[in-house]
């Protein structure tokens, strides 16, 4: 659909510049949402998902300022998110046997088999994108590089 349809736009947009933050914030939010509806079953949040892959991801512990920098939402309070993940002991925190004052966090064996059992939904939240195939996915991939600078 249209940006200017979905948002009921009636005046032009003062420029392509400006048509394309409004529809890259409208489509953000959308893929968020379809995001939210395919893990909404699993218990966990999308913030948590995304901490859990990047545990998965990572073959050494990590701390909450690193798990922080890789996260896809920035303003997520990534210690709370880790609490709560530690409650569904998904994820154990540890001190930091060489530094005290950090804490090591990585990614529980029921972690590993909660995130293969979620292999179904990573799979539908690549097919968001479904509509475009693969070179127009590489290209959009390019594009959207090429906006963040």
């Amino acid at each position: 659909m249209r940006l200017e349809k979905h948002i009921h736009q009636k005046r032009n947009f003062r420029n392509e510049h400006h048509k394309s933050v409004v529809n890259l914030i409208l489509t953000g939010n959308w893929v968020n949402e379809q995001m939210k509806k395919l893990i909404a079953s699993t218990g966990i949040t999308t913030q948590q998902y995304n901490i859990l892959r990047i545990l998965q991801g990572n073959a050494k512990p990590m701390t909450i300022l690193q798990i922080r920098e890789r996260m896809l939402d920035k303003m997520s309070d990534t210690s709370r998110l880790v609490d709560r993940l530690i409650q569904k002991e998904l994820v154990v925190k540890k001190v930091n046997k060489l530094d005290k004052r950090l804490v090591d966090i990585y990614i529980s064996a029921k972690g590993k088999r909660f995130l293969t059992s979620l292999e179904k939904i990573a799979v539908s939240i690549d097919d968001i994108a479904r509509n475009l195939n693969q070179k127009e996915a590489r290209l959009l991939n390019q594009l959207l590089d090429k906006v963040k600078g």
